[in-house]
């Protein structure tokens, strides 16, 4: 049963809603590899290391600093530092009801979801109810642990969700980037959006997908945990040609159904090859006990 990380108060006018909040994704899912020491299996341990003093030190020894100037820092204690905190109210303070069409997804973070907490299961359900109704995101300040948070509280399902935002200054301007300047016909337009039509969904189904790369990493680990050797070789990456983009389209648009909805994943297998050999029957377990009696 999940359990929620915070409480807050959801406030519009004269409304307040007790709510609970609940981390909207799920961080155990990542695969992630540890630092060992291959001579005795040991997972390493980082230490604090003064370049000046040319020496180890402890964590008791260090300060948290601003750099305000190269090389330069500026020292702060922890009650400094608690001042300069954002006061945490856990207070949800809708500011504008906004239509949903409007925030590009490109500021949406981290989501969570909103559940009601005692006594606020009537105004909760009021609010998911009026955003479905009106399809208007509400626009809201949210402050936590230290820290002073632009978020929209939307309709999914039967529920809310809040959608923590990027602030306008944490966005990459496209005008860093170079875009080109091409020039496209009418009729290359025209089959491009043809060849859209023909692959358009009304719906989206996550359940649909699921992530590939992943899957084959676990599988490659647990070959290796039961002893296999695995020996991975990168492919040959396709040469950079010109294409005839109408050629391109037409041929795309030529293709049965069924094989333009395949070729994607089949593309996404391209960039890598594996192969596995059959160790002898030590596991790699083992092997560290091995390793560990040699050390001795």
């Amino acid at each position: 049963m999940p359990r929620p990380f915070a409480s807050g108060q959801i406030a519009f006018g004269l409304v307040s809603i007790p709510v609970k909040l609940y981390s909207a994704t799920e961080a155990s899912e990542r695969i992630s590899f540890n630092m060992i020491h291959t001579d005795c299996g040991s997972r390493i341990q980082q230490q604090l290391f003064c370049p000046k003093d040319e020496r180890t030190i402890d964590r008791t020894e260090t300060s948290k600093g601003y750099e305000f100037s190269k090389g330069q820092y500026v020292l702060f204690t922890e009650e400094e530092l608690k001042a300069l905190e954002e006061r945490s109210t856990q207070a949800i303070e809708i500011n504008e009801f906004l239509p949903s069409t409007t925030i590009d997804p490109i500021y949406f973070a981290k989501a969570y979801h909103l559940t009601p907490d005692k006594g606020g299961e009537r105004a909760y359900t009021l609010l998911s109810k009026a955003l479905q109704e009106t399809e208007r995101w509400a626009l809201a300040k949210y402050s936590a642990r230290g820290k002073g948070y632009l978020v929209v509280l939307r309709p999914l399902g039967n529920g809310l969700v809040m959608q923590q935002l990027y602030y306008p200054n944490e966005i990459r301007s496209q005008d860093e980037l170079d875009l080109g300047d091409a020039i496209i016909k009418d009729n290359e337009l025209k089959m491009a959006v043809q060849l859209a039509e023909m692959g358009a969904a009304d719906e989206f189904h996550p359940e649909n997908y699921r992530d590939e790369v992943a899957d084959r990493i676990r599988a490659l680990i647990q070959r290796k945990i039961d002893g296999e050797e695995i020996t991975i070789t990168a492919a040959e990456e396709p040469k950079a040609q010109v294409i005839d983009l109408m050629e391109a389209l037409k041929a795309s648009l030529a293709q049965p159904k069924d094989r333009r909805e395949a070729a994607p994943k089949s593309a996404a297998k391209m960039p890598i090859k594996t192969e596995a050999k059959r160790r002898p029957a030590q596991s790699a377990p083992r092997k560290v006990a091995a390793a560990k009696s040699r050390a001795r």
